[in-house]
C-alpha cells in the first residue's frame, strides 16, 4: 500500500473506492475486512486533510469590488 503522505489525492480516493468496493462485495475474510476497513479510514482522513488545505488556498484569492478575483494573499496556516 501507498504512504499517506506522499499519496495524491487522486490516488487515495482512487484506492479509498477500491477499498469500499472489496468491502461491499463481502468477498475479505474478516481480518482483511478489518485491515482494509483500517486503511480506508486512514485514506479517508488523508483525503479530508488534502481538501481542506485545497479549501484554504482557494479561499485566499482576493477579489475585487468587481467581484472578479484579483490576485492572491499568503495563507496562513495557523
Amino acid at each position: 500500500m501507498a504512504d499517506d503522505i506522499t499519496l495524491s489525492f487522486e490516488d487515495a480516493l482512487k484506492e479509498l473506492e477500491g477499498i469500499v468496493r472489496t468491502l461491499e462485495q463481502g468477498s475479505a475474510p474478516l481480518d482483511q475486512s478489518i485491515d482494509l476497513y483500517q486503511r480506508g479510514d486512514a485514506l479517508k482522513r488523508h483525503c479530508e486533510t488534502r481538501l481542506k488545505a485545497a479549501q484554504a488556498r482557494i479561499e485566499q484569492i482576493s477579489i475585487g469590488p468587481d467581484g472578479q478575483p484579483n490576485g492572491t494573499r499568503p495563507f496562513d496556516g495557523d
